[in-house]
């Protein structure tokens, strides 16, 4: 099928190339934001680390019981491989994440008499 430039340039006004299918555009792509991954001072992409340190007084598995008892999506199993690393290391982020339920599991962990190390970013 033949087309004239009378067509194609109808066609063109009406935004459709010249077999009379819509023409296809691309848009600008815009520059995509990154979330910061250093401190910055209380914006978005801070994280608040609750750290657990080693003692002598508890066992593995009271700290393994108090971790699965206090953190979302822990259980007893993944309690006593951060119970080893804690002790292994002397230390162990055993959550991160948003400030205030930062404060709350650090609180509760220490109540149950784990030995914590200050809330940090």
């Amino acid at each position: 099928m033949s087309v004239t430039r009378a067509e194609q340039a109808l066609a063109s006004e009406h935004g459709e190339n010249a077999s009379g299918r819509p023409r296809m555009t691309v848009a600008p792509s815009t520059p995509t934001k990154e979330r910061p991954t250093r401190d910055t001072g209380g914006r978005t992409g801070d994280a608040w680390r609750v750290i657990v340190l080693n003692d002598n007084h508890n066992t593995f598995e009271g700290v393994a019981a108090a971790l699965a008892q206090v953190l979302p999506g822990v259980g007893f199993d993944q309690g006593m491989t951060l119970a080893n690393r804690i002790h292994n290391t002397g230390q162990a982020v055993v959550w991160s994440g948003h400030r205030e339920p930062a404060e709350l599991y650090w609180e509760s962990l220490k109540e149950l008499g784990l030995t914590m190390a200050p809330l940090e970013r």
